[in-house]
């Protein structure tokens, strides 16, 4: 397994205040996600001025908005796509000058359809990433029948042997996809309630909640966990480690599927000109290589994907799969804020 830096680790975890890791670069702060410091990802920004940014760390979406809300101070912030309206909504970030980012052209649009990253003010967002969350599950210890379905999460043999992410939207997606919802834009209360209270139920079973894929792949190979709602990377760093795990995104009530970029933050303390810098040594189509090994996600650079069109973990991890897909796309903010205070009851155990 490729393991993060214990820095990395800690601060991934570790709570309130926002601090710098990592470093380098004096002049760019990137606020990311622990594992995105991978040089091979931004190569060309390490080969253009001789090392990597300084990065610090967060946890999850929602701690990252709210070190940024309360002052934390960096140059480009990493956050999922759902995210971004909350960004705007506080006036964190301004737009990108998409004509000194040649590859904008070769993003794939889909990835842009929201006037949330795109309207008459400008680009709000460059998406840059994107992958999926499936089960990820031990061959040894779990037959593939139990994992045909999402209600392998409640299957009372597992009481004790799953794990869940610490993140409110990658839950919601299980709970809404193993209630029948693949669309969250349009929720009705009573499939809320039908989610929640599946939920509820998935919590029994639940032995950890994941902050970080390394913690979820460390919990898998340990022998705690036998079945857990993963990203691609936890399913790589486990296979890196010889653990053989199985990568489940055909159960029959589906898989859900995301993708995340870079804000430009306003105010940010170091130079806008190696912000560019970064963002076009990311968005290279020969940093899809880069993501793909180290991370197992997808770049949203259509001659990026090209470059890795054959690999057979472009073929397990991120092609199409023939069942219900819940696309983590945007969603209306008041309805992400009622779930997230919904799973912290039901974390506490209400």
């Amino acid at each position: 397994m490729r393991h993060l830096s214990t820095t990395a680790i800690l601060l991934a975890l570790a709570a309130p205040v926002a601090t710098p890791a990592l470093a380098a670069d004096p002049e760019l702060t990137v606020f990311d996600w622990a594992g995105f410091e991978e040089p091979s990802i931004f190569q060309g920004y390490v080969d253009q001025y001789g090392d990597n940014p300084t990065f610090a760390f967060y946890g999850d979406d929602d701690e990252a908005f709210q070190k940024l809300a309360s002052g934390f101070k960096a140059d480009v912030a990493h956050p999922c796509s759902q995210m971004v309206s909350k960004y705007r909504d506080a006036n964190l970030i301004e737009p990108w000058d998409t004509s000194r980012i040649p590859e904008f052209e070769n993003i794939d649009k889909r990835f842009l359809d929201s006037e949330t990253f795109v309207d008459d003010e400008g680009v709000w967002y460059i998406p840059a990433d994107w992958g999926v969350t499936a089960i990820a599950y031990s061959k040894e210890n779990v037959p593939e029948e139990d994992v045909s379905t999402l209600q392998v999460f409640v299957n009372p043999d597992y009481a004790g042997r799953t794990s869940l992410p610490d993140s409110s939207d990658d839950v919601w997606a299980l709970a809404y996809l193993a209630t029948g919802v693949t669309d969250w834009t349009d929720v009705t209360d009573e499939q809320f309630q039908a989610a929640a209270d599946w939920l509820r139920q998935a919590h029994q079973n639940v032995a950890a909640y994941w902050a970080d894929p390394s913690e979820q792949a460390q919990l898998m190979a340990s022998g705690t966990v036998d079945v857990a709602w993963s990203w691609n990377d936890g399913v790589v760093y486990l296979r890196d480690d010889g653990y053989d795990v199985g990568f489940q995104r055909e159960a029959e009530e589906g898989s859900s599927t995301w993708f995340c970029g870079f804000v430009n933050l306003k105010d940010g303390p170091g130079s806008e000109d190696k912000a560019y810098d970064f963002i076009n040594a990311w968005m290279d189509p020969s940093s899809a290589r880069g993501l793909l090994d180290t991370i197992g996600y997808g770049q949203t650079n259509l001659k990026g994907m090209e470059t890795i069109a054959d690999d057979p973990a472009v073929a397990e991890g991120l092609s199409p799969v023939d069942v219900p897909i819940l696309a983590q796309v945007p969603n209306d903010p008041a309805q992400r804020e009622k779930q997230l205070a919904e799973f912290e009851k039901i974390k506490a155990g209400f």
